[in-house]
């Protein structure tokens, strides 16, 4: 039989991370391709404990059908801890709890984009939801990433050239695949913009919280007096990427129209993982965690890039990362960075080719991408030693 898939899917190819993961699953690589959080950072005692206890003191809250907007108690809680913690909310948004943040951009997807609509997007940016985007037949617009975040003035251009823009994305903390995190004069601009040209902004903060060094800045969200920007948060990078559980904080009338939109896709988030986050949440010592998270990336991180000055400085370059999970490495100008890749592969290491993370298959790029976080110490330094063999 001759399979005819929609239009919406015809173009979408597997994401390249996910191909090279088949490369990645011989033990005899070295994956520096993933973007798992690391295996010491999982609060497994603890998410044990609080199963245990919920199983034996109200198993059917937790196997029971529950409401599409969340775990009331979480979404209370989170409301107030982004409030008080963060200035993200008002009176004018409400929360979502979604399956992780990547069903944040597909639910606002589907309420807010029509085909042929365009998606400003950093270029490079995270492949999950390019995706995404792509899947719902909008166009994708990048705008270059720089050292501290989107060029302001091609974004312009972009919203003055583009009056289909339906919305802008953006990741300013610790940015994937880049590292970068915008600047604040940067955040303010975005906004302003945004506000100017009337589009929204999706704010996508899964790395937020992992900033090691330096200081925290304030999220684009705390300024958003006009009810133009929709902030997704997850656990996943802080908790258990595999409870997925995230969260939307948007204006009401978005969130409406997004609730409708995921009783069409899962009816709700996995009731028990919500649980467990709120008991986590709520019992634990979540800042004390936090804290244990960055001492653990802090050191993997400054790892990771002491081995690439030894290595492969001055071959190739990349900017010192504060936060995160991710490296973003330059190769020379007349380098292939598909080939390279290839070849990384051929002698048993994997890392992502920055062709993978861009808006559209024309866009140019020399850089590939170091995921330091699931990799052992010995793992990392035999997998930049083996990148530094490689002819180029």
């Amino acid at each position: 039989m001759e399979y005819i898939f929609s239009d919406r899917v015809q173009s979408l190819k597997p994401s390249a991370i996910r191909e090279i993961f088949k490369y990645a699953a011989d033990p005899s690589v070295v994956s520096l391709s993933a973007g798992n959080p690391a295996p010491e950072a999982f609060p497994v005692k603890e998410i044990a404990e609080i199963s245990q206890r919920i199983f034996a003191e109200n198993p059917i809250a937790a196997l029971q059908y529950s409401v599409t907007e969340g775990y009331t108690p979480l979404r209370n809680w989170l409301t107030d801890y982004m409030k008080n913690k963060h200035n993200v909310g008002s009176e004018s948004d409400d929360i979502l709890i979604t399956s992780g943040a990547q069903q944040v951009m597909d639910l606002v997807s589907k309420a807010v984009l029509n085909e042929g609509d365009v998606v400003i997007c950093e270029n490079p940016s995270f492949i999950g939801s390019l995706n995404t985007f792509r899947s719902y037949n909008a166009r994708l617009v990048g705008v270059t990433v720089e050292p501290d975040g989107m060029n302001i003035e091609q974004l312009e251009d972009v919203l003055k050239n583009e009056p289909k823009a339906k919305f802008i994305y953006t990741i300013p903390n610790f940015q994937n695949p880049s590292g970068v995190t915008m600047s604040l004069a940067k955040r303010k601009a975005v906004y302003e913009l945004a506000k100017k040209y009337g589009v929204l902004i999706i704010e996508d903060n899964p790395y937020g919280d992992l900033r090691y060094s330096g200081e925290f800045l304030p999220s684009i969200k705390t300024f958003d007096t006009d009810g133009i920007v929709i902030y997704s948060g997850s656990f996943s990078k802080v908790i258990s990427p595999g409870m997925r559980v995230g969260y939307g904080i948007a204006p009401k009338p978005i969130i409406q129209k997004m609730v409708v939109c995921k009783q069409g896709q899962d009816v709700h988030t996995n009731i028990w993982s919500q649980l467990v986050c709120y008991e986590f949440l709520t019992k634990y010592d979540f800042d004390k965690h936090l804290e244990n998270l960055r001492n653990i990336y802090r050191k993997k991180a400054n790892f990771a890039m002491d081995l690439l000055d030894k290595y492969l400085l001055p071959r190739i370059t990349y900017n010192r990362i504060d936060g995160g999970l991710f490296i973003w490495c330059d190769l020379p100008e007349n380098v292939d960075v598909n080939k390279f890749c290839m070849d990384a592969v051929q002698n048993k290491v994997c890392v992502v080719p920055g062709t993978a993370f861009m808006a559209n298959e024309s866009d140019v790029t020399h850089s590939f991408r170091i995921n330091f976080s699931t990799p052992t110490d010995e793992q990392l330094e035999k997998g930049i030693k083996i990148l530094s063999t490689i002819n180029f």
